[in-house]
């Protein structure tokens, strides 16, 4: 843990370093920069974002496109020479799209996958009997934290919901004591842990060691999940009846399913690559073997975590392939990849705009003033991350966006360590979950799918988001002062 440049007049660790940055006094008591600058820039930062929810709200524009544009529109205003505007957004969007890219196809491809060999469903129905009944909410919601480490939050939702629908027939009471706890696993996952593209693009961002952030999110992923989706499950199931739809049946493969050994030898190879990686890292670092050697540059190697899901990718295939032509299964992969295309693109130019913020000095100006606010790193990471979801509703966008505003002011500080980083991508991910609302999908994806109205789906799923944000902020906001 660095120690250099903390505040001891303060009772958080990690705040926004003063030296070197626009509007702080120097010793003469004059200022480094122009506090007019300063100010301009701050104002182009605020309207750029604003124009980026106008655009994306009200003109209905892709995020995608609003992005690339507030970028451009931004290295314009704030001064980047004409010859390097391009080359600047070219930089922001490759360098995030290098390692975004593969992590989310590789990851959308495992979890297609497992959805359709019906590993969900084995995993699921074994985890029931190793509960039992009268903690089957528990077993499903256990089955979506693992289920829900490679697949998105809409998609893995949509494939336990038949699962869920046919536990709460069997045990009855309010569907909500078994759907809670099985979407909140799943948002808690898609918002904390890669390869899912906003921990991913915001540990990018952020220079976070990926492999840590896995072992980071998942610590906190647990106990945040007890406390916001299982115990609020169970509280507001016996308060808010709600019944099971009615559904057709889901069609019968007539492949056999994987076995729960198969299931879960895919779902834990990457993490136990990419947590050798970060072992031997660590190892190395603190002296305790020698680095070098052809045996251990392999070992880093596999432990990467592009190949790290590259080598799970081809051991998915070659298992599910068993009864499935060669065609099926790249068929199959095909698919996968067409609906994570947007969120690809929208995290790249996520990345585009944090590198004009860097590259025009917003981010610059904004560590000044949050420096002179007092306020902590990990604190104004999750209010701007949390001002942007109730805004826009993409947890997504909300994550990209919030890295890159506050990219800067995180290479700016010198006494974060690899944990700091960690910590406030949870922050930052805590943030984008709270307060889902009508400006969300996933509120309509719950909403319609449990048969719920408006107001209902408020006081449930809205509630339960918050919790999950405030809860995971609490949790990384601890570790930070702790660590």
């Amino acid at each position: 843990m660095a120690s250099a440049q903390v505040c001891p007049e303060t009772p958080f660790r990690k705040k926004l370093e003063h030296a070197g940055q626009p509007g702080v006094q120097d010793k003469g008591g004059k200022r480094n920069g122009s506090d007019t600058r300063t100010a301009t820039l701050l104002i182009i930062a605020l309207l750029s974002v604003l124009g980026l929810l106008a655009l994306i709200l009200y003109a209905r524009m892709h995020a995608f496109v609003a992005l690339v544009l507030m970028s451009l529109v931004v290295a314009i205003v704030t001064g980047v020479p004409l010859a390097n505007v391009v080359p600047t957004l070219l930089d922001g969007f490759g360098k995030t799209l290098a390692s975004v890219g593969l992590l989310v196809g590789f990851g959308a491809m495992i979890g297609r996958l497992l959805e359709v060999s019906g590993g969900a469903q084995v995993l699921a129905d074994r985890l029931v009997g190793l509960f039992g009944e009268k903690r089957a909410p528990m077993a499903l919601g256990v089955a979506s934290l693992l289920f829900g480490i490679p697949i998105f939050f809409d998609a893995g939702l949509v494939v336990m919901l038949p699962v869920i629908f046919v536990v709460a027939r069997r045990f009855g009471g309010s569907l909500l004591l078994y759907a809670l706890p099985a979407a909140g696993a799943f948002a808690i996952m898609h918002a904390f842990v890669p390869p899912h593209p906003g921990p991913v693009a915001a540990g990018t961002l952020l220079g976070a060691d990926i492999g840590l952030l896995v072992f980071v999110g998942m610590v906190l992923a647990i106990p945040t999940w007890y406390i916001s989706a299982y115990l609020f499950g169970s509280y507001i199931g016996r308060r808010v009846n709600v019944s099971i739809p009615l559904l057709d049946a889901p069609e019968q493969s007539t492949v056999a399913p994987p076995k729960l050994s198969t299931v879960l030898f895919i779902l834990l190879l990457p993490l136990v690559l990419i947590f050798l990686n970060t072992g031997l890292s660590t190892l190395q670092k603190a002296g305790a073997i020698e680095g070098g050697g052809v045996v251990f540059d392999f070992l880093l190697m596999i432990g990467q975590t592009p190949i790290a899901l590259l080598i799970t990718v081809l051991a998915a295939i070659f298992i599910f392939a068993v009864g499935r032509s060669l065609g099926e299964i790249e068929e199959l992969c095909n698919n996968a990849l067409g609906p994570v295309c947007a969120i690809i693109l929208v995290t790249g130019a996520g990345g585009m705009f944090g590198g004009v913020l860097r590259a025009s000095g917003i981010g610059d100006a904004l560590a000044g003033s949050l420096s002179d606010l007092g306020l902590p790193i990990i604190v104004a990471a999750f209010v701007l991350s949390l001002g942007l979801r109730v805004a826009q509703g993409s947890a997504t966008v909300a994550l990209t966006t919030t890295a890159g505003l506050i990219a800067p002011t995180v290479a700016a500080a010198t006494d974060l360590s690899q944990l700091d980083l960690c910590f406030i991508v949870i922050a930052i991910a805590s943030g984008a979950t709270a307060l889902s609302h009508v400006n969300d999908s996933g509120f309509w994806l719950v909403g319609r799918f449990l048969g719920m109205d408006e107001k209902t789906t408020l006081k449930t799923w809205t509630v339960m988001e918050t919790l999950i944000g405030f809860v995971g902020f609490g949790f990384a906001f601890a570790g930070s002062l702790i660590f």
